[in-house]
C-alpha cells in the first residue's frame, strides 16, 4: 500500500516536469532565486503562461516563492531536482549516440 502511494507519488512528480517550459523555467532558476520579470525576460514568455507554470511546480513543492514589495521571487525547493533533470539529459545524450551508432553501422 505506502508502495503505491510512492509510486503515485514520482508520476505526478514527473508529470508536472512533463513540460520543455517548466524544464527551462528550472534551469533558469538552478544559478538561483530570480524575479518572475528575469524569467519572462530570459525565456520570452507571457507573465500569465509563465505563472501557470510557475503555479503547477509551486503546488507540487518544487518551487517556493517569496514576495518583495512589488516583486515576486521564485527558487528551486529541492536542488536534486535539477539531478533528476540532468540524469534524464544525460539519458537522452545516450540514446542519441547510440541511435548514431547504429546510423553509422547501416551506411
Amino acid at each position: 500500500m505506502a508502495e503505491d502511494i510512492v509510486v503515485k507519488l514520482t508520476a505526478d512528480f514527473f508529470k508536472t516536469l512533463a513540460h520543455p517550459v517548466r524544464i527551462k523555467i528550472l534551469h533558469s532558476l538552478a544559478q538561483g532565486e530570480r524575479c518572475v520579470c528575469e524569467i519572462i525576460e530570459e525565456l520570452d514568455i507571457e507573465q500569465s503562461n509563465l505563472s501557470q507554470h510557475l503555479s503547477v511546480m509551486k503546488r507540487q513543492g518544487i518551487l517556493d516563492s517569496r514576495k518583495d514589495g512589488q516583486k515576486m521571487f521564485y527558487r528551486i525547493t529541492y536542488p536534486s531536482v535539477l539531478d533528476v533533470i540532468g540524469a534524464a539529459e544525460k539519458t537522452l545524450s545516450e540514446q542519441i549516440g547510440h541511435s548514431q551508432s547504429i546510423l553509422k553501422f547501416l551506411k
